[in-house]
């Protein structure tokens, strides 16, 4: 029952009419009109039926320290959602005479902080936790009235039903979970009526709302491990129907034909509206009473608990037929379509037939992109630089409504980063553009952000990304009003980032959030098999493009691309082939004409001059360490020369930049270190010679 602003706070100047209507109400009187809010006069009516004795001067015994413990634990999550809320109320309340109070949904305090002395005087009337305040228990009271109703209230004085209490004044509103509304606890303010204060019911509902928004963090991060937790086991059902539900029962994730599949098997669960499945409940399957609540059409064998380190995140519902094939299974695979999609096919999976391949591990690894496409859970790709991450990045995306935006972390200083990424505000600093910019974060709302090289962004600027991830709203530089963005993020880079977050060049809180699934891009070398495969469509491509005629791909040619070990993968292999049509029109025929240089790289694997550039057995602690020596050894290599440096590393200049100033490199500085080895080489085969 909605409440008007009038209804919904107490007024102590009534506190005399609220006194007599409440004796008319026991002695069965009429009671003079408007005297009650209509809040109070419903719930002393409830009361009443449940024979509360209007008498009782406190709450019930508070239960044992034991079984407080173990009701605090079934209420975990909520405890620990509020745990820094309720801090802050031990500060805000001090001195004020009111405490805050914590209760789960059957109106059991949970704990308390505030004033001390406001605490002391909440034992008389056994307002602590173990205690329940329910309507039926207390009468009317804040906890208990807020419960009955599913909204804020605030209940002064003689508004209480029960004697005992009715020298206080409290303020309460539920605590709702964010996956479906259910009331999961209430936050109550009370104090002797003295401390009345119609803002108290303003704070409860304030702090209600910031445990609730860090209710939808966790809930986040827990709906993203059970997604990733369940991708094998989702890939393994192959052609099966799969619903996926979350710990609660809710249906989070169903495979294409699961609505068919359910309706075959004689089931009426709507999964496009239905909240929550209790059987499929964590709560049930601990209690080991899951399968015995679940629907007539259910089998048993169909139900798969994921359980991480003794947590049940979730259930998969796998649906078998066991009349053979069933109608709603996909067909097998050697009935599918080929890569080269038909029209018919849906757009998420055709989005991925660019890729060309026909390397088998390739192919699942698509396979699980396809997968990966249908949900918004963020996506880090791993692999070599030119693999095609960015490729993978657009299948992803595929036929998503809104844009696909890309920026690379890696060649960007700092300030124009963080402004490319968040954008800025009219004036935010001398020369910026009129009116501000739109960012690339907002550009992808409602799409697809991909960030390329994301170890490469500053630690930071780190914090301000994982803040946009997790609330869901950005501030533009030298703006103070926050933006709304709704965004699937896809994340690419060539580094370890867990060796990232160890050498404490990464955080470890943003790289749970990205990588809550990941794909590794195998390199070209590890699928051979695609490169004739991707020559011959280059071939054809840039032989088209520059008005040529096709041509196949000569053997000896052939044979000199499966003989190179394609440091710069797919991309490196466009480039020679362009390359090759373009120098070559009247046709490619000998390996000499793809320009290869095998030992292009070869000098940066060498071994470098001990002591700068690295250790005398090579070793690296890291990925990272690993690039740093690269990069210091293609600069030697290149006698300084920062362009043809990066054209061996097949890097942007700008990157190179970029990435000698992370780890603190000189051109100077290495050509000195050079410089100074062959010094002390010749001087110590001089000094040789001259014994």
């Amino acid at each position: 029952m909605a409440q008007t602003v009038d209804q919904m706070f107490s007024n102590p100047g009534d506190e005399l009419a609220v006194t007599q209507a409440w004796e008319s109400f026991l002695n069965g009187q009429t009671r003079s009109a408007g005297a009650l809010r209509t809040l109070v006069d419903v719930s002393w009516q409830r009361c009443a039926e449940a024979n509360v004795d209007p008498n009782r001067r406190a709450g019930p015994t508070p239960v044992s320290e034991q079984d407080l413990y173990l009701l605090r634990e079934r209420r975990r999550d909520l405890l620990e959602a509020s745990a820094p809320v309720m801090a802050c109320a031990r500060d805000y309340l001090a001195e004020t005479g009111a405490l805050m109070a914590l209760a789960d949904a059957q109106s059991a305090i949970l704990s308390t902080e505030g004033d001390s002395p406001a605490l002391s005087l909440a034992e008389h009337i056994q307002l602590v936790p173990g205690t329940r305040w329910s309507e039926h228990l207390c009468g009317t009271n804040a906890i208990g009235t807020a419960l009955a109703v599913g909204q804020p209230v605030q209940i002064h004085s003689a508004e209480h039903f029960c004697a005992g209490i009715k020298r206080w004044t409290c303020s309460a509103t539920v605590v709702r979970h964010p996956a479906d509304g259910e009331i999961i606890g209430v936050v109550d303010v009370s104090g002797l009526s003295s401390t009345f204060n119609r803002q108290s019911l303003a704070l409860v509902v304030t702090t209600a709302s910031r445990i609730e928004n860090r209710l939808v963090m966790a809930e986040m991060e827990r709906r993203y491990r059970l997604l990733d937790v369940a991708m094998a086991p989702w890939s393994a059902a192959g052609r099966d129907a799969v619903v996926l539900f979350d710990r609660r029962g809710c249906p989070i994730k169903a495979s294409e034909h699961a609505q068919i599949a359910i309706a075959d098997a004689g089931g009426a669960l709507d999964l496009a509206s239905v909240r929550s499945v209790p059987a499929f409940s964590a709560a049930s399957m601990r209690r080991g009473v899951g399968h015995a609540q679940l629907p007539a059409w259910i089998r048993a064998e169909w139900i798969e608990p994921l359980v991480v380190k003794g947590e049940h995140l979730g259930t998969l519902l796998v649906m078998r037929s066991s009349q053979g094939r069933a109608r709603w299974a996909a067909p097998p695979a050697a009935e599918r379509q080929p890569l080269a999609l038909a029209p018919a096919t849906p757009p998420e999976l055709a989005s991925f037939s660019h890729v060309l391949t026909e390397d088998p591990a390739m192919l699942e690894l698509i396979q699980r992109a396809q997968q990966l496409a249908r949900s918004k859970v963020p996506v880090l790709l791993q692999g070599e630089t030119g693999a095609g991450k960015e490729e993978f990045a657009k299948g992803i995306h595929g036929a998503r409504k809104g844009s696909y935006v890309a920026l690379n972390c890696g060649g960007l200083s700092r300030e124009l980063l963080a402004s490319e990424l968040f954008g800025y505000a009219d004036g935010a600093f001398t020369g910026a553009r009129k009116g501000g910019m739109v960012g690339k974060i907002e550009a992808a709302h409602g799409g697809t952000l991909f960030l390329d090289e994301i170890g490469e962004m500053p630690l930071d600027m780190q914090p301000q990304l994982l803040r946009v991830l997790e609330q869901g709203e950005l501030y533009r530089l030298g703006d103070n009003a926050p933006r709304r963005v709704d965004f699937r993020l896809v994340a690419a880079t060539h580094r370890d980032l867990r060796q990232e977050v160890a050498a404490g060049r990464f955080r470890m809180d943003l790289y749970y959030r990205v990588a809550v699934t990941s794909l590794r891009i195998p390199a070209l070398r590890e699928r051979p098999g695609d490169i004739a495969l991707l020559a011959r469509h280059f071939l054809e491509r840039f032989r088209r493009e520059q008005g040529q005629v096709p041509e196949p791909l000569a053997a000896p040619v052939l044979a000199g691309l499966l003989a190179y070990s394609w440091p710069g993968n797919v991309r490196e292999l466009r480039n020679v082939i362009e390359g090759a049509v373009l120098t070559c029109p009247e046709g490619l025929s000998r390996e000499d004409q793809l320009q290869l240089d095998p030992g292009l790289f070869a000098d940066l694997q060498a071994p470098a001059p001990g002591g700068v550039l690295g250790d005398e057995d090579g070793s690296v602690a890291s990925m990272a360490e690993g690039e740093e020596r690269l990069i210091a050894r293609a600069v030697a290599a290149s006698g300084g020369n920062l362009t043809l440096a990066a054209r061996r590393l097949n890097i942007a200049k700008s990157t190179l930049y970029a990435k000698m100033r992370r780890y603190g490199l000189s051109r100077d500085g290495i050509a000195g270190a050079v410089t100074g080895a062959v010094r002390g080489a010749v001087a110590g085969r001089l000094s040789v010679l001259g014994e």
